[in-house]
């Protein structure tokens, strides 16, 4: 909070126009005073208030309890003398924002307990300014004491959300470097051998094609056997590589949402029912697609992922207890549902979304074209 605008509270359910009017009300509270000497002391007292007000989002440490004092001390003088109560709402909405909780709750009780002490006693003295406002005095009474503790609570959610978001960037780069990893010992197991003898084999082909070329062609075969068979485990590990596995996904799904606090419920009925290559490859897609926008965007407890199948097709869903979605056009449009549905064009595939309690998404495959999926493959 280092801007100037910041004098304005943003996110506390009244405009910037209604904070405007409550920073210029106070000049007509004191321009109603008789005596030139109480306007000139108002007018002292009201920039004296904003400047220690804009001073203390700048502050660190214990000067911020002094700019808060002093202006605890202003806001009572402005309620005695001028029945202008509403400092105590800029007050409010500071100590809201203060992140240390043994100094939330002191300034919170000093604040209520000062603020309530000054209003009793300006209607003791039945001063016609507070007699006059009394619906206005009331709201802000209620402001001192619920508008602190939404403020202070939005914003520990706001933290915690922040941590989790870096949390799961931080999980997203570990698995990055693990997967790096991996493919890097895979590489390493699959090729590192076969190159040495490679070139062992090259070495003692080129000692001895001169004085023994029979051996040496037979050495050369070898090489080109052997190279043969490390393309082939190259282009195996390739094609892995590309091709997602549902089980995999599950896996992953599973990470990731309890990383991010989220429960997980998986249940399978067809351990037996082998898919094809590209229709697994199309599922884990949508189904890592799927959990993305459960974690980003859903607000979810808990998400269940099913597997099943029918006489006719292969279903996958989705379910999660989340926040769902207000507008359908939102839906069909956004948070990456499209490119779900662009996945299962090619297995003549298709997506339904349920948002009653929480978003469902029920992905169903034609088993027709699995099958024919398999041929093409075989």
């Amino acid at each position: 909070m280092q801007n100037w605008y910041h004098i304005f509270p943003k996110n506390t359910g009244l405009s910037a126009f209604a904070w405007l009017v409550f920073c210029l009300l106070p000049f007509y509270f004191i321009f109603r005073s008789t005596s030139l000497v109480e306007t000139l002391l108002g007018i002292v007292m009201i920039l004296l208030f904003f400047a220690t007000y804009r001073l203390s989002f700048i502050k660190k440490g214990w000067t911020v309890y002094v700019s808060v004092s002093i202006e605890m001390a202003i806001s009572i003088g402005m309620i005695l003398y001028f029945g202008y109560v509403y400092f105590s709402l800029f007050l409010a909405f500071y100590i809201g924002n203060i992140e240390n909780k043994a100094g939330f709750l002191v300034l919170y009780i000093v604040n209520f307990v000062t603020t309530v002490s000054a209003v009793s006693v300006g209607f003791l003295m039945q001063s016609p300014q507070f007699i006059a406002q009394t619906p206005f005095i009331v709201v802000s009474i209620v402001g001192v004491i619920l508008l602190p503790l939404t403020l202070n609570s939005r914003n520990k959610r706001e933290r915690l959300e922040r941590k989790l978001e870096d949390a799961n960037q931080k999980i997203s780069r570990l698995m990055v470097i693990e997967e790096r990893q991996r493919i890097a010992r895979d590489l390493h197991d699959t090729l590192g051998q076969k190159l040495s003898l490679i070139g062992l084999k090259s070495d003692l082909a080129g000692k001895i094609i001169e004085r023994d070329p029979e051996t040496a062609k037979k050495e050369v075969e070898d090489i080109n056997q052997t190279a043969r068979m490390a393309l082939k485990e190259v282009r195996e590990m390739v094609s892995d590589m590309k091709n997602a596995k549902l089980k995999d996904e599950v896996i992953h799904a599973r990470h990731i949402l309890e990383a991010a606090g989220i429960s997980f419920q998986f249940n399978r009925e067809d351990t037996n029912n082998e898919l094809p290559l590209l229709v697994e490859n199309v599922l884990g897609m949508c189904l890592k697609e799927a959990v993305t926008n459960v974690v980003k965007h859903s607000k979810a407890t808990a998400c269940q992922v099913k597997i099943s199948n029918t006489a006719s097709e292969q279903v996958l869903i989705i379910q999660d207890n989340g926040v769902g979605s207000i507008e359908n056009s939102e839906i069909q449009r956004g948070n990456g549902l499209q490119g779900i549905r662009e996945r299962l064009d090619f297995v003549n595939g298709n997506l339904s979304i349920d948002t009653t309690n929480g978003t469902t998404l029920t992905i169903k495959v034609p088993k027709v074209i699995q099958q024919k999926g398999k041929e093409g493959l075989e």
